[in-house]
């Protein structure tokens, strides 16, 4: 029995298919500049888009060595309900309709309604 036992390897251990022939993607090393001189190197393909800011490790942001901060484009104010609501009536139209709603929750009740 142990004379026809099969030999293998570890799953997952080791490949069977070597490096030679494979040629890597072309890649180009960009390096950015945190405001204290902490100088970060990342590593993206040729034909990426490189990014103007990057977060460090140590999460500073850094610039581009040979490009500027970007100005930072203000955000829209957030619109609440009571902003979309306004948008579709007026004050005085919401004060109508409170005042009709809280009359015939009062009549429900049977409370005197003046």
């Amino acid at each position: 029995m142990s004379d026809r036992s099969l030999r293998g390897m570890r799953l997952g251990a080791q490949s069977m298919e070597t490096e030679s022939g494979v040629e890597p993607a072309p890649r180009q090393d960009v390096e950015y500049v945190c405001e204290d001189g902490e100088k970060i190197t990342v590593t993206f393909a040729a034909d990426a888009e490189v990014p103007a800011t990057w977060t460090s490790p140590t999460g500073k942001e850094g610039v581009l060595v040979d490009g500027t901060k970007p100005d930072e484009t203000p955000e829209k104010p957030v619109r609440t309900h009571w902003d979309m609501l306004l948008e579709r009536r007026s004050v005085e139209e919401l004060e109508d309709i409170l005042t009709e709603r809280l009359r015939k929750l009062r009549e429900r009740r049977g409370e005197k309604v003046s």
